[in-house]
């Protein structure tokens, strides 16, 4: 065999790169969720295993911090079993999962293991899930809408490919319900869901009624609210991991994440548990700098693009909560569910003039814009009159954009609410659009002569005027109240 000089230059690397000895460590003590190690060799997000595998299963564990020369762990599993002088034993990596096309289809937990009863996942290419997010200046531009199925967003929300929306609700407003219809009816190649802190009733129920068919090509990662905060918090990370993967391979991916408030509140348990300083409402420091980190790997890159959508669930119906406040300063726009449009069977219970999309001037029409800018200006119109519509003491003629909106109540509530079952593709919900528009600017110029008209005593119709001026003679205005 001939002598090969570079190969025998890559072995010398690889043995100086390589730890000949291996380091264990010993469990000192357990105090609630964690574990104090000594005699341990690691880093912050290293991966270690705590057991002796001649007496049973070992535990996966995370560095999570140090204190007074211990390494501090975290479990990704149960503690039964640990005990002082159990062997601790570092890995050398951070937690890493598999990812490739054979996830497609498939229900997984935090930790990558199936969930679904398919059997095992066929491994692929391994991949860390913590990573930086995409370079700022290789991020292209976003120009393009992608559809999501759902009117009031296509057309008043618009969400670009690779933008990162939030959806803010309290609890039981309909956010799974939006996200199931959202995958449905998408124009993304691939669905990555991640339901981190979920009830555990709610999961067979999300995959089955509000995702259906839709699982074909999504892959849904679950962490449900008994798992340790570990996992919960390595579910959020997993599903972004999966969602880059087939990002990098060039697919347009729909990244949807129920919610970030679970997230955030198990780094807040991490955090207390290794002796953090409680800031805003208990929440620890290290939440509002790990936000950005898991949301900014979201967006475009050269070969594909990651569009996010981050459920928010706000605490007692406050959208300016500290979760809600810090989500909403790092995403492209929010989206804001009402309960009072719950409670009215509104659905979905969007609440157009709180919802915002940063992106509305780079992804749609002028044309569309225009047309949605008159729907907003009528519907604040009629929201600033509300009370005096619903008790009658509105007059007719005070404000002509009030007097629009009163005439097409009915066709704005059409749009506005929609079906589950009812998907509107984005060309049709801009056709739809406009014609509301033009009805609405009809309506407009009908008021307008109306208002310009000469009193009705002058032109001998006395009856006239009490139509047009008293609430009570109109018959889409009594309607309305």
């Amino acid at each position: 065999m001939p002598f090969d000089p570079a190969g025998l230059l890559r072995a010398h690397a690889a043995l100086r790169q390589r730890e000949l000895i291996q380091r264990r460590g010993r469990v000192g003590d357990v105090i609630g969720l964690i574990i104090e190690a000594t005699g341990l060799e690691a880093e912050i997000g290293e991966l270690c295993w705590v057991g002796d595998p001649r007496r049973g299963a070992r535990v996966p564990t995370e560095v999570v911090g140090f204190r007074s020369g211990r390494t501090l762990l975290m479990p990704l599993g149960e503690l039964g079993g640990i005990g002082p002088g159990t062997p601790v034993e570092p890995t050398g990596s951070p937690f890493r999962v598999t990812v490739g096309p054979q996830l497609l289809g498939r229900v997984i937990d935090g930790l990558g293991n199936p969930l679904d009863g398919g059997g095992p996942i066929a491994t692929g290419m391994w991949r860390s899930t913590t990573a930086p997010p995409p370079d700022a200046f290789t991020r292209p531009r976003i120009r393009d809408r992608v559809g999501l199925g759902v009117r009031a967003l296509d057309t008043l929300v618009p969400c670009g490919r690779g933008q990162r929306l939030g959806i803010f609700a309290g609890s039981g407003v309909g956010k799974s319900s939006l996200l199931g219809m959202i995958a449905r009816y998408t124009t993304a190649q691939v669905n990555v869901i991640g339901l981190v802190g979920e009830r555990g009733r709610e999961v067979r129920e999300f995959i089955e009624r509000d995702l259906g068919d839709a699982l074909e090509h999504s892959v849904v990662v679950v962490a449900t609210s008994d798992q340790p905060a570990l996992v919960r918090i390595r579910a959020a990370f997993t599903a972004t991991a999966i969602a880059e993967y087939f990002r990098d391979e060039g697919s347009d991916v729909m990244l949807m994440m129920d919610s970030v408030t679970r997230f955030a509140m198990a780094q807040r348990e991490v955090g207390l548990a290794i002796g953090e300083p409680p800031a805003t409402r208990g929440y620890t420091p290290s939440v509002f700098a790990l936000l950005p980190r898991l949301l900014e790997r979201a967006g475009t890159s050269p070969d594909g693009s990651i569009t996010g959508l981050y459920t928010v669930l706000v605490d007692g119906d406050d959208m300016n909560e500290p979760i809600a406040d810090a989500v909403r300063s790092i995403l492209d726009g929010h989206v804001v569910l009402t309960r009072a449009l719950a409670h009215a069977g509104h659905y979905p219970a969007i609440d157009v003039l709180q919802s915002v999309s940063r992106l509305i001037t780079e992804i749609i029409t002028p044309e569309i814009q225009r047309a949605g800018q008159h729907v907003r200006s009528a519907m604040a119109a009629y929201r600033d009159k509300e009370d005096l519509i619903s008790i009658g003491a509105y007059q007719r003629g005070t404000d002509p954009l009030a007097d629009v909106a009163i005439d097409n109540r009915l066709a704005l509530n059409e749009f506005l609410r929609q079906a589950v079952d009812d998907p509107t593709a984005a060309q049709q919900a801009d056709a739809m659009l406009l014609e509301l528009d033009a009805a609405m600017g009809g309506s407009a110029r009908a008021q307008q002569s109306t208002t310009e008209a000469p009193p009705a005593a002058e032109t001998g119709e006395p009856g006239e005027t009490a139509a047009a001026g008293t609430p009570g003679a109109s018959p889409e205005l009594s309607l309305v109240a």
